[in-house]
C-alpha cells in the first residue's frame, strides 16, 4: 500500500477508478467515462483491487492528471500542474499574504497577490474544482464500501477489517477537501456518495455553518474508525491526522460559524501531543528529498516522488518557482535550474529579527528587499525552503534534476503546538500557560535561539506561525482569524495592489464560487462582493 501511494503510477484500475464518474455542479465538461470496460462493480469484486483504488484518492492530493506530469488533466481547462491540488493551495494560502509573491504573469495569477481577483479567474476555479474532483473521488470509493456491498462482494475476515479502515481514510480525505472548501469559498455545492454520477438535479448549495458542522461530523466519527496513531503506513491517516484536523477546524471555528471552540482546541491537540510525536532535531531536513525518512514530526503528508509521481506541481514547483537569479540551483537546491518565480515580501523578512533563527533562510545576493516590480524576480528576497537534497548531501531520485522527492507535510507537531499555546491564550479551558510556553520554545530552540522566552501573547503567537509555517499553506487562514488579512491593521507590500500595501474589502477573506458554477447550477448563489 505504500508504494502504491508514495510510488503512484497510472495502472488501469486505478486509472479506471480516478475517471469513474468525476462529477460536481461544473457539470458536463467534469464528467469523463472510463476508458476501459472495467466498472466499479467489477474493481471492488476483488479486495485485490482496493489498494490501487484507494491510492487514486490520496494520488489526486500529488497527481494533477491521468499521465506522467499532469497530462490528460483530471480537469477540462486548466493545466495538470497549474491545478495541482498542493500549487493551488499555495496559490490560494501564500499568493495573497506577506508570505509570497511570484513574477510570472500567467492569465490573472498576478491579481492574487494584489488581492484584486474576480469570479472569473482561472486559477480560483482550478482551485475549486480541483476540490470538487478529488471529493467526487473520494465518494466513488465510499460508494463502494457500504457494508452491503462488502457483503455483496463477500469481503469477509482480515480483508473486511482492511477495508474498512481503507473506508475510513477516505471519509477523512473527504472532509479534509471539504474543510478547504470550507475556509476558501464557505458556502458551495454539497455532495456525498449518495449523489448518484450523472444525475440531472444539480447539488444542493450548503451554507458555510451547515458544512462546518459536517466536516466536524466526519472527522469525529473517523477519529473512531481510523486506525491509532502512528499505527498506519506513512503517508495514510490515521487517527492523529482526524485529531490535527479537528483542532485546526476548531481553532477556526469563530470565523467559519461565529463559535467559540478553543477548549475542543486543547483537547484535541493534547491527544495528538500524547500520541507520541516528537520534533524533528533539524528543522531543515523537514524539507528535503529524504524527509519521509525518521521523521516522528509529521502527522499527514502528501507524498511525491521524482521517478514515480512527476509532476510540476508539488514539491516540484515549490524548489524550481523559488530559483532564480544568481541563485545556484543544483549545488544549493539539487535542481536542474530555476523557474524564477517565488520570492517574498520585506514585512515577512521583518518577522525575523534574530539573526540566529534558522528558519529566517533568505538568498539576498543579487535580491532587492524592495519589491518595485513584482514581475521582476530579483525585486524581493528568495526565501529557501524547500530543496531537492537529502540530509546526507545527495540529490534526488529523478537523475534529470526536474522531479522532486520531497514530501509536503500537511499537518505536523510544531503546528499542533502553536494551535495549542493560542487556543489556551484564547482562555481555552483545561490549557496550561506554563505548557504552552514550553512548547514554544521547544519550538524556537530548535530554531536555534539561545535564550528561552518567559511570556508569549496572541501577535506572538500569529507571527511565530509565519516563522515556523512559511510557505506551508496556511498563512492566509492564520491572517483572517487575527483580523489582519483584508484591513490596515496589517501591510505588506502590493496588498490591495498599492506598493506600500493598502487594505482591501473584508469580503475578500472569501474567494467567489467560480462564474461558471453559478451559471451552471441555479441552486448557488455567489458570495458577498463579487
Amino acid at each position: 500500500m505504500k508504494n502504491n501511494i508514495k510510488k503512484f503510477k497510472i495502472i488501469t484500475i486505478a486509472a479506471t477508478f480516478g475517471l469513474l464518474f468525476i462529477s460536481t455542479s461544473c457539470v458536463k465538461d467534469l464528467e469523463q467515462e472510463p476508458p476501459t470496460g472495467l466498472t466499479s462493480a467489477s474493481v471492488f469484486k476483488d479486495f485485490a483491487n482496493y489498494p490501487s483504488a484507494l491510492a487514486k484518492v490520496y494520488g489526486g492530493f500529488a497527481s494533477g492528471g491521468q499521465e506522467s506530469n499532469g497530462g490528460n488533466s483530471d480537469i477540462n481547462g486548466i493545466d495538470g500542474n497549474f491545478s495541482q491540488y498542493t500549487r493551488m493551495l499555495f496559490t490560494m494560502q501564500e499568493l495573497p499574504t506577506d508570505e509570497a509573491v511570484i513574477a510570472w504573469n500567467d492569465g490573472n495569477l498576478h491579481t492574487m497577490h494584489k488581492m484584486t481577483w474576480d469570479s472569473s479567474n482561472e486559477f480560483i476555479a482550478g482551485t475549486y474544482y480541483r476540490i470538487f474532483t478529488q471529493i467526487a473521488t473520494s465518494n466513488e470509493f465510499l460508494r463502494n464500501l457500504t457494508d452491503d456491498k462488502l457483503a455483496s462482494n463477500n469481503i469477509t475476515g482480515a480483508n473486511l477489517t482492511e477495508a474498512k479502515y481503507m473506508r475510513a481514510e477516505a471519509r477523512f480525505l473527504r472532509a479534509l477537501s471539504y474543510y478547504y472548501a470550507l475556509d476558501l469559498f464557505g458556502n458551495v455545492p454539497f455532495v456525498d456518495e449518495s449523489y448518484l454520477p450523472g444525475s440531472v438535479t444539480p447539488p444542493k448549495r450548503i451554507a458555510r455553518a451547515e458544512l462546518f458542522n459536517f466536516v466536524e461530523s466526519e472527522l469525529l466519527a473517523v477519529a473512531n474508525d481510523l486506525k491509532d496513531a502512528k499505527t498506519n503506513e506513512y503517508g495514510r491517516a490515521d487517527k492523529a491526522a482526524a485529531w490535527a484536523l479537528l483542532a485546526k477546524l476548531y481553532l477556526n471555528s469563530n470565523v467559519y460559524n461565529g463559535s467559540n471552540h478553543n477548549t475542543d482546541v486543547i483537547t484535541y491537540c493534547n491527544k495528538v501531543i500524547s500520541a507520541g510525536y516528537t520534533l524533528k532535531t533539524k528543522y531543515s531536513d523537514l524539507f528535503l528529498a529524504d524527509n519521509d525518512q525518521n521523521n516522528p514530526e509529521v502527522i499527514f503528508p502528501i507524498l511525491f516522488d521524482g521517478v514515480h509521481t512527476q509532476t510540476s506541481g508539488g514539491s516540484t514547483y515549490l524548489v524550481h518557482a523559488a530559483v532564480g537569479g544568481s541563485m545556484p540551483a543544483e549545488a544549493m537546491f539539487g535542481i536542474n535550474g530555476g523557474w524564477g518565480g517565488l520570492r517574498t515580501t520585506k514585512a515577512y523578512v521583518g518577522l525575523f529579527t534574530d539573526s540566529n533563527d534558522k528558519r529566517g533562510n533568505f538568498y539576498k545576493d543579487g535580491q532587492t528587499l524592495e519589491i518595485n516590480d513584482l514581475g521582476t524576480f530579483t525585486d524581493g528576497y528568495a526565501f529557501v525552503k524547500y530543496k531537492n537534497l537529502t540530509s546526507t548531501g545527495g540529490f534526488g531520485t529523478d537523475a534529470a534534476k526536474n522531479f522532486c522527492d520531497a514530501d509536503i507535510p500537511l499537518l505536523r507537531l510544531s503546528d499542533v503546538y502553536l494551535m495549542y499555546a493560542e487556543a489556551t491564550l484564547r482562555g481555552g479551558s483545561g490549557g496550561n500557560l506554563a505548557t504552552a510556553l514550553g512548547y514554544v520554545n521547544n519550538i524556537r530552540t530548535r530554531a536555534g535561539y539561545t535564550s528561552t522566552l518567559s511570556s508569549i501573547n496572541l501577535d506572538f503567537i500569529l507571527n511565530e506561525r509565519g516563522r515556523e509555517l512559511g510557505w506551508e499553506m496556511t498563512r492566509r487562514t492564520d491572517l483572517i482569524r487575527f483580523g489582519k488579512f483584508t484591513t490596515a491593521a496589517y501591510l505588506w507590500p502590493w496588498k490591495g495592489n498599492i506598493k506600500d500595501g493598502a487594505a482591501v474589502g473584508d469580503y475578500r477573506n472569501l474567494y467567489p464560487i467560480p462564474a461558471k458554477d453559478i451559471i451552471a447550477n441555479p441552486n448557488l448563489v455567489q458570495n458577498p462582493g463579487y
